[in-house]
């Protein structure tokens, strides 16, 4: 039995509002920065910040537009971010075979 290599999580989608934001988006087309504030329970600040990193990696994107005279911001997983969710999640399931194993 190889040891498990907890370096291969990926640590950009391993943090908990990060992890909750990419899931979200995974199961959904597209979802509005309120929609994502809401599931998530993250305050507007730490939203932003965690949004804009998923951005900046390119595995999320972002279409702001105004609707009714308001700024509306949604967002959608990208090819690369569906891609790097489902090999996270494959890293995690391999962890707790690990343990099961142990």
């Amino acid at each position: 039995m190889t040891d498990f290599d907890y370096q291969q999580i990926d640590d950009l989608i391993h943090s908990r509002i990060r992890l909750s934001i990419i899931a979200l988006l995974a199961s959904c087309e597209e979802a509005s920065f309120v929609f994502i504030r809401k599931k998530t329970g993250a305050t507007d600040g730490n939203l932003s910040v965690q949004l804009r990193k998923l951005e900046e990696a390119s595995l999320i994107t972002v279409k702001k537009e105004f609707i009714k005279r308001k700024p509306v911001s949604t967002y959608s997983i990208t090819e690369k971010g569906r891609n790097a969710f489902q090999e996270y999640v494959k890293r995690i399931e391999s962890l707790l075979q690990f343990g099961e194993l142990s």
